[in-house]
């Protein structure tokens, strides 16, 4: 487990680095870009350039809350905070996406002003060069920012990466505007300054929807869950895999746990070597450590309990909202039935187990049923 906490320790400090050197230069690019369009905007008398200037200064600070985060996220586990600190990166991505927010909020405020009071915008030919330039180097940060973000798997990256492609759409917007104005005199300005403002807050409602997602816990990717069950089912000795769970911790930082069936005459000693080697084995190739792995037992000595499990299953597939049955283990000594299943969300837990209960009693009156009722918490 320590190797595994040493590599996920270099992993965190590459992605870090990159993170880091990203921000930086999308500071400084989106300072220079801001600094050129104000001083452009200002000149020509234009609410839209304005705007874009606004717009890039806001990207800007956006990248500093960034580096911010990441560098609190990065901090090492500490007793209050075991599991690290990696979840800061969210709250990092909230607040650009409020500031986001605000800046779309402000800007629209500002154009339906310019529209209730229109004033005349002077273009000249440096402002529509500038704006030609701007529009480039949006759109090569844009491309560059966006794929380091996946890259790395940052959502605060991913997203300003995006933000800067559609400011570069914006600034087109903007460039078209002027040049209706100085070839026809038809004065749009203030109308793209509401198009870029409505853009703006999109960018920032759909960001901060998605890091609330994350930040509440959303379900796991189906083709995480696949894989990670693919690995353990290689193992000969598992029937199955069930229960996955995994916890995020921050980007990239993912514990998990899951619950194997074994067949009923397998030692403690045996069962320890593969539950260490599923460990390990979904570790390496996931990046996912298994910090608990539960065991099912399987009959395997009983045509009975085959029986059973079988008229069961039978039962339990009739019920639409029973998604699958697992950890299923008869003890005829006992008269003991147990076993788990899953549950979609279209019925209550309370009532998914009363209707199984009744039913299977009915079926096996002599025996005393056990019943778990799992959340369908994977795809």
């Amino acid at each position: 487990m320590e190797k595994k906490e040493e590599n996920l320790i270099d992993v965190i400090k590459t992605r870090d680095s990159i993170i880091i050197k990203t921000s930086i230069i999308g500071i400084v690019t989106n300072v220079m870009l801001a600094l050129f369009k104000a001083e452009v905007g200002i000149i020509t008398n234009s609410i839209a350039i304005v705007l874009d200037a606004v717009n890039n200064l806001s990207d800007a600070v956006s990248s500093v809350i960034t580096i911010v985060g990441t560098k609190l996220a990065g901090k090492q586990p500490d007793k209050k905070h075991p599991m690290g600190h990696g979840r800061v990166e969210y709250l990092s991505s909230l607040i650009v996406a409020a500031i986001i927010l605000y800046a779309g909020i402000t800007s629209l405020i500002e154009s339906v002003k310019k529209i209730i009071n229109p004033e005349k915008a002077e273009y000249t030919t440096v402002s529509l060069i500038i704006m030609v330039v701007a529009i480039v180097v949006k759109l090569i940060l844009g491309r560059y920012v966006k794929k380091q973000g996946e890259r790395v798997n940052s959502g605060a990256l991913t997203a300003s990466g995006a933000d800067a492609s559609f400011d570069a759409v914006l600034t087109a917007s903007v460039l078209a505007s002027a040049l209706l104005d100085m070839l026809f005199h038809i004065s749009l300005e203030a109308y793209v300054g509401v198009l870029i403002a409505i853009i703006i807050i999109k960018a920032g409602l759909e960001m901060i929807g998605e890091t609330l997602d994350e930040i509440l816990g959303v379900r796991v990717d189906a083709e995480v869950s696949a894989g990670v069950k693919t690995i353990i089912n290689e193992e000969p000795e598992v029937m199955g895999a069930y229960d996955l769970m995994i916890y995020n911790y921050g980007p990239n930082k993912n514990y998990g746990s899951v619950h194997i069936e074994l067949p009923d005459t397998m030692t403690v000693e045996e069962v320890d070597k593969l539950t260490r080697r599923i460990e390990y084995q979904v570790y390496q190739q996931t990046g996912i450590i298994l910090t608990g792995v539960g065991v099912y037992s399987y009959n395997t000595c009983d045509g009975v309990a085959k029986e059973l499990r079988e008229a069961i299953q039978k039962q339990i597939s009739t019920y639409e909202w029973a998604i699958q049955m697992h950890g299923f283990y008869v003890d005829l000594e006992e008269k003991n039935i147990r076993f788990d299943v899953v549950a979609s969300f279209d019925i209550e837990r309370k009532k998914a187990s009363e209707i199984i209960y009744k039913d299977v009693k009915e079926m096996f009156p002599e025996y005393d049923i056990q019943i778990i009722i799992d959340i369908d918490v994977t795809d």
